[in-house]
């Protein structure tokens, strides 16, 4: 009876564990998914990050496969740290991700990532952040712009969100 008990409290605590923010982690990126997502496993846990307040090209968009390159160079393999601000809910069946600014070397490889101009800062959300990281990245993609770094060196850009409201609506193929 006490296993049992034991048993139903693990799996309880276990899965509240997934159900809310994961706070802040260490852990190894063992996977590039894409320009703004990666998998990353304390060696007992994996969890799939999206990069907060950041949007890249998407894969099959212009752009979609140097920023999964990019991205890959700074952080594939290496230790980070994650400090994750919530929990992206996706329909039934997806593989939920953790909402996370992501360090390594004591750098924010999300703001790298508008820094060099391969992704967006992601207005949308920009009021999750604090007004000193919104400024940080606003100033960086206005740096990144001026000086036609990376994806802004073409002068036709999309942004990821306009790609995929567009091939939502058949659009693009």
């Amino acid at each position: 009876m006490v296993n049992l008990i034991l048993s139903a409290l693990l799996v309880c605590f276990g899965a509240q564990a997934f159900a809310n923010p994961i706070g802040d982690v260490e852990g190894t990126v063992v996977g590039v998914v894409d320009g703004d997502t990666l998998d990353v496993s304390t060696g007992t846990v994996a969890y799939r990050v999206r990069l907060a307040a950041i949007d890249a090209p998407e894969r099959s968009q212009a752009f979609g496969q140097r920023a999964k390159q990019e991205l890959a160079a700074m952080v594939h393999g290496r230790r980070v740290s994650l400090r994750c601000s919530k929990q992206e809910r996706r329909p039934e069946g997806q593989r939920s991700r953790e909402i996370c600014t992501v360090f390594s070397g004591g750098m924010d490889i999300n703001l790298s990532l508008v820094s060099l101009g391969w992704a967006w800062h992601y207005k949308a959300y920009a009021r999750e952040q604090s007004s000193a990281d919104r400024n940080a990245y606003e100033a960086a993609e206005a740096s990144a712009r001026a000086s036609a770094r990376g994806l802004w060196g073409d002068r036709n850009v999309v942004a990821p969100w306009a790609y995929r409201r567009d091939l939502s609506k058949g659009v693009r193929e």
